[in-house]
């Protein structure tokens, strides 16, 4: 253990903030989740939605915001465990983006009707979701697995996206 890190009470590479770290946990879970829920609000299925052709696989629109839920709290918590880590740049840039990427959607899709423009933005997300995963997986293989659960679904959103886009030309 170096000075440093025995000054701040933690192991080499970390420091300690003034907020507490369960603090900073409900402050992810808060701000993922809320707007997750303000993008989903703001850009609803509507009647457009529901005209286009869909795959056999698609889901019932009431499963689509209890996934999301479990989905979004799962990402909380890996970027609550990416940001307690001062030296992962990279780490918490890739997570950022995947962000960015994942509140681009909805408006995209769902908003401006843009089914292509879409497909491009998911497949986005999923290569950074899956960057996130081969970064995290030999420096916090906890923050990999969570990513789990969100690779699966957005593999299958990719899939259903990419099946609205062939059904709809």
């Amino acid at each position: 253990m170096t000075a440093a890190s025995a000054k701040s009470g933690g192991r080499a590479g970390e420091t300690r903030s003034d907020v507490p770290s369960y603090t900073k946990l409900v402050l992810f879970l808060c701000a993922v989740l809320t707007a997750g829920f303000a993008i989903g609000l703001l850009n609803p299925p509507g009647q457009w939605y529901s005209t286009l052709s869909k795959p056999p696989a698609n889901p019932p629109n009431y499963v689509f915001a209890p996934v999301w839920s479990v989905v979004y709290v799962v990402i909380a918590i890996a970027g609550w465990r990416v940001w307690e880590h001062e030296n992962n740049r990279t780490g918490k840039a890739i997570w950022a983006g995947q962000m960015a990427l994942n509140f681009a959607w909805s408006p995209v899709f769902f908003t401006l009707h843009s089914t292509r423009g879409a497909l491009v933005i998911i497949i986005a997300m999923l290569a950074t979701i899956l960057a996130f995963v081969a970064r995290q997986w030999s420096r916090d293989r906890w923050s990999a697995l969570l990513f789990a659960p969100y690779v699966v679904w957005v593999s299958f959103a990719t899939f259903l996206n990419a099946s609205i886009v062939l059904l709809n030309p």
